[in-house]
């Protein structure tokens, strides 16, 4: 009898803790589900929000849009150009945001649409004419958002800078007064799809 009693001690503690380590393994789980970014799922939802719009608006380029996710860390790849015809990214490369973003804790940025701020602006633009300034080529942008609708009065254009490298870094790379700013190599990569569209194409910022 208390052999048999012991026996099924034993066994409701091996079946208590072993439901133990199941729950804490499945919370485990669900923080780590939780905590890893995918920018894949994410570009994936931007890319199908752009397609909506340009199912609304043929004025711009519906075969090809530019995504700029500001979650990735500065020194990563993180400027897409995205060919909406076969659904795939044709080309990558780095960006800078501006210093006015910075928030003091590595990866975590802030932004906004008031002039001075040297933020970058969160949103969809349309990239317009190029022109000749302090950078050299560069185009201007028109925030279609209200989170970035200023963006032209703050002149906050898509320019080169040499001082951005071409490779992806350890570290963040420089940042700008609030445009978005590319190394010289992946500008020549932008710069040719930017002028042989005949619509504006269509940036897109996110976070």
């Amino acid at each position: 009898m208390k052999k048999n009693i012991l026996i099924l001690l034993l066994i409701g503690i091996f079946g208590a803790s072993f439901a133990c380590r199941k729950d804490k393994e499945k919370t485990l789980k669900t923080i780590n589900t939780k905590s890893v970014y995918s920018f894949e799922e994410k570009l994936k939802s931007e890319v199908a929000v752009i397609r909506r719009f340009l199912g609304k608006s043929p004025k711009y380029n519906s075969d090809v849009a530019f995504f700029l996710d500001m979650k990735i860390e500065s020194g990563k790849n993180r400027f897409f150009v995205y060919d909406l015809k076969s659904n795939e990214i044709t080309s990558k490369g780095l960006v800078a945001h501006g210093s006015g973003s910075e928030t003091g804790i590595r990866g975590k940025l802030t932004f906004s649409n008031v002039k001075n701020s040297n933020c970058s602006s969160l949103g969809k633009y349309a990239i317009g004419s190029s022109y000749s300034g302090s950078f050299g080529k560069a185009y201007k942008l028109y925030g279609l958002d209200k989170t970035n609708s200023k963006a032209f009065d703050r002149n906050i254009v898509l320019h080169k800078y040499f001082d951005v490298p071409f490779e992806e870094q350890v570290y963040p790379i420089c940042n700008s007064l609030g445009c978005p700013m590319v190394n010289e190599k992946f500008f020549g990569v932008i710069e040719k799809l930017i002028d042989s569209s005949k619509k504006k194409i269509i940036l897109v910022v996110y976070y």
